[in-house]
């Protein structure tokens, strides 16, 4: 349930990147917005979600899955902060959208976004609450219209499309807890 606070929070960062960006006396705030941003997005998403979870799930063998998953998001996440601590990023607004243009390794990308994906979407389906399919299903959805439209801008747009999402998240969960 705490999934669109975070992503509300994360939102607000960037939201900081498009000011920065846009108005020079808000300048100041574009290293801020964009590491706020960066670190939602790329750090505490792919070891959340899989944490989040497991927190919730009751099944041992369902267990063991999403501890595999966490193993993996929280390697992504160590890999990412890596990159953000020691590798050039910067904003740009092209298109109508941010894009976070990086010096991150290229031959990286496609197997690090890979593992992403599926540490970040695949506890929705292995989970034993069904509920949380529909989550899984519409974020793995935007992830697919992101990717196809939105290719460049996949990171700012996906992660909106998520905030959205995520929302439907909170009902879920207000019905398990009432059980």
């Amino acid at each position: 349930a705490g999934m669109p606070l975070l992503f509300g929070l994360q939102q607000f960062a960037e939201g900081a990147v498009w000011l920065a960006l846009e108005r020079s006396p808000y300048a100041w705030l574009e290293p801020y917005g964009m590491y706020a941003f960066l670190l939602m997005a790329r750090v505490v998403w792919p070891a959340y979600v899989p944490f989040a979870v497991l927190r919730m799930e009751r099944e041992e063998g369902k267990r063991r899955q999403l501890k595999l998953l966490l193993g993996m998001g929280l390697s992504i996440s160590l890999y990412y902060s890596w990159c953000l601590l020691f590798l050039n990023v910067a904003p740009n607004i092209n298109g109508h959208h941010v894009q976070y243009l990086s010096d991150f390794p290229e031959s990286l990308a496609v197997p690090v976004f890979f593992i992403y994906f599926i540490a970040s979407i695949l506890p929705f389906f292995i989970s034993s609450m069904r509920s949380l399919r529909l989550a899984g299903t519409l974020m793995t959805l935007a992830a697919v219209v992101t990717g196809i439209f939105y290719f460049e801008y996949l990171t700012s747009v996906w992660c909106f499309f998520a905030a959205v999402v995520s929302v439907s998240l909170v009902s879920v969960t207000s019905r398990t807890r009432t059980r």
